[in-house]
């Protein structure tokens, strides 16, 4: 088991919008001077989002293991760590690791108001085993 993670796992995330086992460690929470806000999240083995959008777009830089990144309608990506995700505003998308190894990524959120994230449905998964064949 890895011990040189950079952030603790941190808290386990809801299950309406992540498959699998996925944590957040937050590290900037938006206030008068950010409009976005920064965490750490962890995805274990075959953790992912559900689809979802972000009104003002979102970067993931990906620090540790393998995942995929799919926007919606187009075929998923293999990331890894050192990659850069700059995510397009109301782009649907899902991310996550792959069914074999965890992926650790800091995530940039940006604010519309309030809104940061807009939760759709879960990616299905004959779907995700798909991805993972290839």
């Amino acid at each position: 088991m890895e011990t040189n993670q950079i952030f603790p796992q941190g808290q386990q995330l809801p299950n309406e919008w992540f498959t699998g086992n996925a944590f957040l460690t937050p590290l900037v929470a938006k206030d008068k001077n950010n409009q976005f806000s920064v965490g750490c999240v962890t995805f274990l083995p075959n953790a992912r989002t559900v689809w979802h959008t972000h009104p003002k777009g979102q970067v993931l830089i990906v620090i540790e293991g393998n995942g995929f990144y799919q926007e919606k309608g187009k075929l998923a990506q293999p990331i890894t760590k050192g990659d850069v995700v700059n995510i397009p505003e109301n782009t649907e998308h899902w991310h996550g690791a792959t069914a074999t190894h965890k992926m650790v990524h800091i995530a940039i959120t940006n604010y519309e108001e309030d809104v940061q994230v807009t939760w759709l449905q879960p990616v299905l998964n004959e779907d995700y085993q798909k991805v993972n064949e290839k």
